[in-house]
C-alpha cells in the first residue's frame, strides 16, 4: 500500500471514530501518524539525486510574495498589472505552466512577486506541479491568495486544506511549546498554566508514536495536539496570507462588502482595474516593510536610497531583521 493510500485508510478511520473523552487518545495517535506520512510524501524519492523539474528563482529585493491560486482566477493578469512583466494570459486553464517573476516598485523598495501555475485538488500529493508551487510559496514572504470571487469560498476551503497538508501554517504564530530531544532521562512533561486539549498521557502516546522516549515538553499555552505535533515535527512555515477576491465585477455590490469584512481579505477586479491601490497597501502592511533614511553627520538625510527593514514579531516579541 502507497502513502496515499494509508493516509487516505487513516483519515477514513478518524471519520469514523466518534470525537470523545475516550477515543481523544486514539485521535491523536491517528493525527501523529498522518503528519508522519505526510513528511515522508514531501522527501525526494530514494536513489534520486535532489535535482528535478522544479522552478526555483533566485530572490531579489526586499521581500518576496507569492500568487498562488486556481487555474484561471486572474493570477497573470494581475501580475502584469502590478509589475509590467507580461505573464501569458487567456480564457483557457493552465495558461501559465513555470514560475514566472517580476518586481513591484512600492514605496523606495523592490518587491520579488511570483506568479505560479494554478494549483488543483490533491497538489499536496503531487497531482499537477503542486510540490514545486508549494515548495516556492514555502520561501516566500506573503502568500496572496488570488480567488475568483464568484466562488471563492470553496476553492478557498481547498487551498488552505492543501497547504495545511504540506507544512503551511496561514496567518498563525508558531504554538508556544517548548520541546527538546534529550538522551536520557525520559520525558518530562509541565505546563505553565491548565491544559485543555492535551495532558501528559496523550503527549506521551504522540511522542511514542515517533520513538521518543527522552525529550523535555513545556507548555506556555493551551495548545491543541495538532500544535503539539506541529512542533514535533519542525518542519513548519508560518506564513501571513492575504486573500484577494478578483473579478468583483461579476456579483453584486452585497456579496462584493460582505467580502470586504473578512479578515485578511481585499476585493479588487483586474479588468477593471479596481481597487489594486489597496492590495499594495495591504502587501506593504502585512509585510511589515520598514524604510530608515541615512543621515550623514553634518548633512542632509538622503532620501533616494532608503535601507529597508523588516519589522516581525515572533513570540511576542519585536525585533528588526535587515534585509541585504
Amino acid at each position: 500500500m502507497g502513502i496515499i493510500e494509508r493516509i487516505k485508510e487513516i483519515e477514513a478511520e478518524m471519520a469514523r471514530t466518534q470525537k470523545n473523552k475516550a477515543t481523544e487518545y486514539h485521535l491523536g495517535q491517528l493525527k501523529a501518524k498522518i503528519a508522519k506520512l505526510r513528511t515522508q510524501l514531501l522527501e525526494p524519492p530514494k536513489g534520486s539525486s535532489g535535482g528535478g523539474d522544479g522552478f526555483e528563482v533566485t530572490k531579489f529585493g526586499h521581500g518576496r510574495v507569492a500568487l498562488i491560486g486556481f487555474p484561471s482566477v486572474g493570477k497573470s493578469t494581475l501580475l502584469t498589472m502590478l509589475t509590467g512583466t507580461h505573464s501569458e494570459a487567456a480564457s483557457y486553464e493552465f495558461t501559465t505552466l513555470t514560475c514566472i517573476p517580476g518586481i513591484i516598485h512600492y514605496n523606495d523598495t523592490k518587491i520579488q512577486l511570483l506568479d505560479l501555475p494554478g494549483i488543483i485538488e490533491g497538489a499536496s500529493e503531487g497531482k499537477g506541479r503542486g510540490r514545486q508551487v508549494i515548495a516556492v510559496a514555502k520561501s516566500s514572504d506573503l502568500v496572496l491568495m488570488v480567488l475568483d470571487a464568484s466562488k471563492s469560498e470553496g476553492h478557498r476551503q481547498i487551498l488552505t486544506k492543501e497547504l495545511e497538508a504540506v507544512g503551511l501554517r496561514l496567518n498563525k504564530r508558531p504554538p508556544q511549546i517548548y520541546f527538546k530531544k534529550k538522551k536520557t532521562g525520559g520525558i518530562s512533561f509541565n505546563s505553565t498554566l491548565p491544559l485543555t486539549h492535551v495532558d501528559e498521557k496523550l503527549c506521551y502516546q504522540i511522542l511514542h508514536e515517533y520513538k521518543i522516549h527522552n525529550a523535555e515538553v513545556l507548555f506556555r499555552e493551551d495548545a491543541t495536539v495538532d500544535d503539539l505535533i506541529d512542533v514535533i515535527e519542525g518542519n513548519r512555515k508560518y506564513i501571513k496570507c492575504v486573500y484577494v477576491y478578483n473579478k468583483i465585477d461579476v456579483i453584486g455590490i452585497d456579496d462584493v462588502d460582505k467580502l470586504a469584512r473578512q479578515p485578511n481579505s481585499v476585493v479588487i477586479s483586474c479588468n477593471l482595474k479596481l481597487n489594486l491601490d489597496r492590495l499594495l497597501s495591504k502587501m506593504w502592511e502585512e509585510m511589515g516593510l520598514v524604510r530608515v533614511y541615512t543621515k550623514p553627520q553634518g548633512q542632509q538625510p538622503d532620501f533616494s536610497d532608503p535601507v529597508v527593514l523588516s519589522a516581525r514579531w515572533l513570540f511576542g516579541g519585536r525585533f528588526l531583521q535587515s534585509h541585504s
